[in-house]
């Protein structure tokens, strides 16, 4: 089946003469990125030369992808719209919520009996509004889009960071709040800030032991985690068309670690090769009619410096195995350094769990290879070290592996098959022994490893490697084992060499499938009853948060100010409190719990300035709502990295916090606290984080002349009666502006329906 195949031949039909008026427009060359982003701006802009990273452009996304977790709230939200349908395609993708526990047909059973009430919502409303749904089972939303509904040269955005994947067959795929999935598929325009471009080069071609997985892991040393932060990676040149789709999607899955806005690459036979076994023939012969305009001009790619903003090269040739980690996806050490790493940090260097799989390594591709490894075992008398598990990222890649006897190969050396779903790559883990809290090593082809993330154990180390690796390092059980050159001592006492990986790109017979988990929408939903019981604890109608007061905001108590790193993990934890999503008021309860206060060194431990008193973060902001206090919440650098989840905003709107002020934004994160009516503000001088004491009061003043571009002032009133004034900036655009003064986005659409 082929979805949505008029749309792609109609986004097809009329991307030349876009694309060549944006050229003329121009007058240049363009690249992939501004190829599909110029052929999707929205009806009534007219193609110029936006400035990067500084113009709000509006755009016209061809599609919607929503995960379970995320879905709640988006459609809670668009609920409240007055819409009768979507206005474009949308899906949603049950695979958030299983928890890995045993194995897989067991958990998925079981998460279908607990999460029962939350997958009937979806299930109805995604019937009501003509939304395509994914069943629990089916898989990792960004595999499933991959497999169904990815084309070269489209644009699509989805509840989840990771929707980037997408990027590995050609698009425009980005990552936002369930706000902006509402405003799309409500009809109305999505508005992004005109990214930056940066260009990755990549010469010769991967061997040996080194996998696409790598390239990601060294450009993320290079670029850090807030390198890409408003700009679109576009990799090109030798290397990048001699790679796999699926390889190109685990590359573009990862940029959502360095900020990036999204990454993509250009149409090639790789491309085709992958339409084609996944049944969409029609699709790539589409494509092939209109590809030159699914790659940069040629220009671009002979004398990239000129056309990017920044030009990063990678020998693929000479490219070594990495392990990036623990804490922080940036910490890249090449596998032959980290027996020096390991040593010289303190890191426990026994591999307690190798964990394979997730929607950033999961394909046909990243199996087979991987199982390649796991026959060894046997072939060269080895015993795997480590616990192992496999977490297929769809059914269709699940039962094709099952068919090819790949699943058995991986039992036989005792591991374990998890579920189609995201498990513990989003906190989904019943690991036993984790509530221990013990320091220990777990290597995993995921895309992050912040503290906590995977197992719910501060002190577990994860290291982050491609399929292969991670295999290698469980048979090996030791993280400083080196597969290119080291040998393995095997049960006769004898010293062995793994080979290096091999694998199929695609499966020689083709996918196979009996039931990939789809549903289809009814026709005609208008009959469909939405119901969400007043006592559940899982779902909860929205209300309309209150508009600006219309003054400067006075009287503010500082709730935290948070050290260090501080991601959508330490705002809004995943895990357990995935059961709440859909509450808000319920998930307003792990509000901060995860980051550190800079007073006390303490996590989920702040300072109640009206008793006095420590407490936990979400109680003490419940305590000022409840006396009509307004809060400031102060940040670090990249506030707000990692996932997209909006709760992350909607949490602490929805407790009473006014004011979010950093020293820089994570993308994704800055404009969900706009979108909900939050004031999102950066230091001037990032120094000023020193001058915020713990009893300090605090006013924002401008706000009543509240225009793009203007500096606002913070007054911070001290506990000794001093007071010292600082500069803080914005980002909001006129429209943005708006949002904030209606007190949210929501409210705005809301009325413009009403009128209409």
């Amino acid at each position: 089946m082929v979805f949505d195949l008029d749309l792609i031949k109609k986004t097809y039909s009329e991307m030349p003469a876009k694309v060549d008026a944006a050229r003329k427009a121009l007058g240049r060359p363009l690249t992939l990125a501004e190829k599909t982003l110029y052929s999707h701006l929205w009806k009534g802009v007219e193609p110029k030369d936006f400035e990067r990273g500084k113009a709000y452009v509006d755009f016209a996304p061809d599609r919607v992808a929503m995960q379970d977790a995320t879905a709640q709230m988006a459609l809670l939200q668009f609920d409240t719209t007055g819409r009768k349908k979507v206005a474009v395609p949308s899906t949603v993708h049950c695979d958030h919520l299983i928890v890995a526990k045993n194995e897989g047909k067991q958990d998925l059973v079981k998460a279908v009996t607990d999460n029962e009430e939350v997958y009937n919502f979806l299930s109805s409303i995604s019937n009501k509004y003509g939304i395509g749904f994914w069943k629990p089972g089916a898989g990792i939303i960004h595999q499933v889009v991959l497999e169904n509904y990815a084309f070269p040269g489209g644009m699509m955005i989805g509840t989840d960071s990771h929707t980037v994947n997408a990027g590995g067959l050609g698009m425009i795929a980005i990552g936002v709040g369930g706000a902006d999935a509402c405003d799309v598929m409500a009809g109305l325009s999505w508005e992004l800030l005109m990214p930056k471009l940066i260009g990755v080069k990549l010469t010769g071609k991967l061997n040996g032991w080194t996998a696409p997985k790598d390239v990601i892991l060294k450009v993320a040393g290079i670029l850090t985690v807030k390198g890409g932060t408003n700009a679109i990676v576009e990799y090109f040149g030798e290397g990048a068309t001699s790679m796999s789709c699926t390889g190109k999607g685990t590359i573009c899955n990862m940029g959502a670690e360095i900020g990036a806005t999204t990454s993509t690459f250009g149409y090639d036979e790789s491309m085709a090769r992958y339409l084609k076994a996944t049944g969409r023939a029609e699709v790539a012969d589409a494509a092939d009619a209109v590809k030159e305009y699914l790659t940069g001009d040629a220009e671009v790619y002979a004398n990239p410096e000129k056309y990017f903003d920044k030009v990063i090269e990678i020998n693929l040739s000479e490219l070594e195995p990495h392990l990036n980690g623990p804490f922080t996806p940036d910490l890249a050490t090449p596998i032959s350094q980290m027996k020096e790493a390991a040593a010289k940090n303190g890191w426990p260097t026994k591999v307690e769990v190798g964990l394979i799989g997730s929607c950033t390594n999961s394909s046909y591709e990243d199996i087979s290879r991987a199982v390649s490894l796991a026959k060894q075992v046997a072939e060269k008398g080895l015993k795997t070290k480590a616990e192992f598990t496999i977490t297929p990222g769809s059914e269709l890649v699940r039962y094709t592996i099952e068919r090819d006897g790949y699943l058995s190969t991986f039992e036989k050396i005792g591991a374990t098959v998890f579920a189609n779903a995201c498990g513990p790559c989003i906190g989904m883990w019943d690991r036993v022994g984790a509530e221990k809290a013990e320091r220990n090593t777990i290597v995993h082809s995921f895309n992050r490893n912040f503290a906590k993330r995977a197992d719910g154990n501060p002190n577990t180390l994860a290291f982050v490697a491609s399929p292969e690796l991670v295999t290698a390092l469980a048979i090996a059980g030791d993280l400083t084992f080196n597969p290119v050159t080291d040998t393995l001592t095997n049960e006769k006492g004898e010293q062995v060499k793994l080979d290096p990986p091999s694998g199929d790109e695609l499966p020689t017979k083709g996918f196979a499938v009996e039931d990939a988990g789809y549903q289809a929408p009814a026709e005609d939903g208008s009959g469909v009853v939405i119901d969400v019981k007043s006592d559940s604890k899982r779902l909860q109608l929205l209300y309309s948060f209150a508009p600006w007061e219309g003054t400067d905001l006075k009287g503010l108590k500082l709730l935290i100010k948070a050290k260090g790193k501080c991601t959508t993990d330490h705002i809004s934890m995943a895990g357990p409190w995935l059961k709440f999503r859909g509450h808000l008021d319920n998930i307003s309860n792990n509000m901060l719990i995860g980051a550190v206060n800079f007073f006390n060194e303490k996590t989920d431990n702040v300072k109640n300035q009206l008793t006095g008193e420590h407490g936990a973060v979400p109680a003490t902001q419940r305590a000022y709502k409840a006396a009509g206090v307004g809060t400031i919440v102060v940040g670090d650098e990249n506030y707000g990295e990692g996932s997209s989840r909006e709760h992350a905003a909607m949490e602490p709107r929805h407790l009473g916090v006014r004011v979010v002020l950093v020293k820089s934004f994570a993308r994704i994160h800055e404009t969900n606290l706009k979108k909900q009516g939050m004031l999102a503000l950066t230091f001037d001088n990032k120094e000023d984080y020193d001058k915020i004491l713990e009893d300090d009061t605090i006013d924002v003043i401008g706000l009543t002349s509240f225009t793009p571009g203007q500096a606002l002032q913070l007054v911070l009133n001290h506990a000794d009666g001093s007071s010292e004034t600082i500069t803080v900036n914005h980002s909001y655009n006129a429209q943005q502006i708006e949002w904030f003064k209606a007190g949210g986005a929501l409210n705005v659409i809301r009325s413009e329906f009403a009128k209409a």
